[in-house]
């Protein structure tokens, strides 16, 4: 089942997110028990080829492939939809210029601007014709602006309201920072959650989906009760991490 269908049903999608710009990586990556892959261009080292490169493994997994762009980079959003990537996270939007730039990137027209040319993408997501797959495509790509700021707040129905915007996802590292005035980095700041359910009522409000980074797997339930369904958790580094300590706990347990 595809992204938006799953979303559009009501689950709640859990998300591996990519650094490491590596298919074979990737490949390890989605064949875990995890939903779907995002693969991060703006902070992790993904860049144009590895995107193309690893969203086949991806795919191959009967997965999701999510692509975050860098900022501003709203021509790559048009670049990972060609690569078969099902939906893209374009960070910093702050204005309704950034929004309407990201969905004309995302969607084909009369709704944007985005030129034809799947030519990875149809392979790979088993596209039909050419004129199946643009009626279909707007409706199963999907396009998360991510509020990450306080004047991304103050016009998140603003940004909703924008056709082709599918979605919000809240990065709550960079709100925290925003959210104390640059006082403190905490993605887990109890003081910002009311704002954070805000955002999360309004997309559902317009009928739209609501996403969010986790960095504490604790506060999920929080989240979800709040109406968020796609949860981003860890990266890579953080996996490994986790699995080497499990395995490690349980040798020397077996030791003791």
């Amino acid at each position: 089942m595809r992204l938006a269908a799953r979303l559009a049903a009501g689950d709640t999608v859990f998300t591996a997110w990519s650094q490491l710009p590596d298919a074979l990586t990737v490949e390890a990556l989605a064949a875990t028990a995890v939903d779907a892959v995002t693969l991060d261009m703006q902070h992790g080292g993904h860049h144009e080829d590895s995107v193309l490169r690893a969203i086949a493994p991806i795919a191959v997994a009967a997965k999701p492939a999510l692509v975050r762009i860098p900022v501003g980079r709203f021509d790559m959003a048009s670049r990972a939809l060609d690569f078969g990537a099902q939906a893209v996270i374009a960070p910093m939007v702050n204005t309704l210029d950034d929004a309407r730039a990201f969905a004309a990137a995302m969607k084909y027209p009369p709704v944007g601007e985005r030129s034809w040319g799947p030519f990875f993408a149809r392979p790979r997501l088993g596209g039909g014709d050419g004129r199946d797959w643009m009626r279909q495509s707007d409706a199963e790509t999907l396009a998360f602006a991510m509020v990450e700021t306080r004047a991304a707040l103050a016009i998140v129905d603003d940004i909703l309201a924008v056709p082709g915007i599918d979605g919000v996802l809240v990065g709550p590292s960079d709100f925290s920072i925003a959210w104390t005035d640059g006082a403190t980095v905490d993605p887990s700041l109890d003081a910002m959650m009311e704002a954070i359910g805000h955002v999360a009522a309004r997309a559902r409000a317009a009928g739209k989906h609501a996403a969010i980074y986790v960095v504490d797997p604790a506060l999920v339930g929080r989240y979800v009760g709040m109406g968020y369904r796609l949860i981003a958790l860890g990266d890579e580094n953080r996996y490994m991490a986790l699995g080497a300590s499990a395995l490690l706990d349980a040798a020397r347990g077996s030791i003791a």
